[in-house]
């Protein structure tokens, strides 16, 4: 098998299963756990801090949003079982980047893996995250490739994979639909603030040596879930979120 070919069947492979992925981190994330303590030995410090990683994991889920939200049918879902793309997406956030939902996803990742606030999580975060994601992208754009032929090129020819170039911007070719971004990205907003519930309650028992729950946490958790519940609904049970036909 060509490394070509071996890259391409991996990625597929990879991108059926890259909702399981955070799996593969939680060695890491349990070592990173079991000597946490609070940066500055200041618990007010630390929260400041996981105040900013928050905004940070935030600031993922923001570009995803924009990205989604811009998007004509059947292009950068959620979709795990093939590769679907009806359209080459080259305006908005596809101007800058050739993956912004993988940048997305980083963001939210790297929030999560600054909440330790040590360089050598961050570092092997990336490392991780790089290792499972180039596979991805590179098997997406063979199916990029193969559809799209020279329209393709030219785009990747001049749009960076990963980090984006401003300079690049063009306008997104469709309106913005917040009823594909509710229906499509509800998830994120609700694992975001449940990871970050899940670090600060036991980050702070570890660092303290009890149990310790920051209730502003819990309710900003609690606010995750009521919308994923919500919308999850919404979208089983009615057509609300599908009447502009995106």
């Amino acid at each position: 098998m060509s490394l070509r070919t071996e890259f391409e069947t991996s990625g597929r492979w990879l991108f059926r299963c890259r909702s399981f992925l955070a799996l593969a981190a939680a060695p890491l994330i349990v070592a990173g756990l079991s000597s946490f303590t609070y940066l500055g030995n200041s618990h007010l410090l630390d929260e400041l801090w996981n105040a900013g990683c928050l905004l940070v994991s935030f600031a993922g889920i923001a570009v995803r949003m924009l990205t989604v939200g811009y998007v004509p049918r059947r292009t950068s879902g959620r979709n795990t079982r093939e590769q679907v793309a009806q359209a080459l997406n080259t305006t908005g956030m596809y101007s800058l980047v050739r993956h912004p939902l993988y940048l997305g996803n980083y963001l939210a990742v790297l929030g999560m893996a600054m909440f330790f606030h040590t360089w050598w999580m961050i570092v092997l975060a990336t490392c991780i995250y790089a290792f499972f994601y180039e596979r991805i992208m590179f098997a997406e754009e063979a199916f990029l490739r193969e559809r799209f032929g020279k329209d393709f090129e030219r785009w990747a020819e001049v749009t960076p994979a990963i980090i984006p170039r401003l300079r690049l911007w063009r306008p997104p070719a469709l309106p913005f639909s917040w009823r594909t971004v509710l229906r499509r990205e509800y998830t994120g907003f609700f694992v975001v603030t449940t990871v970050f519930l899940l670090l600060e309650v036991i980050g702070d028992s570890v660092a303290e040596g009890r149990l310790r729950i920051d209730w502003p946490w819990v309710i900003l958790a609690l606010l995750g879930a009521t919308v994923y519940l919500t919308l999850r609904s919404l979208k089983r049970g009615t057509r609300l979120l599908h009447e502009d036909g995106r």
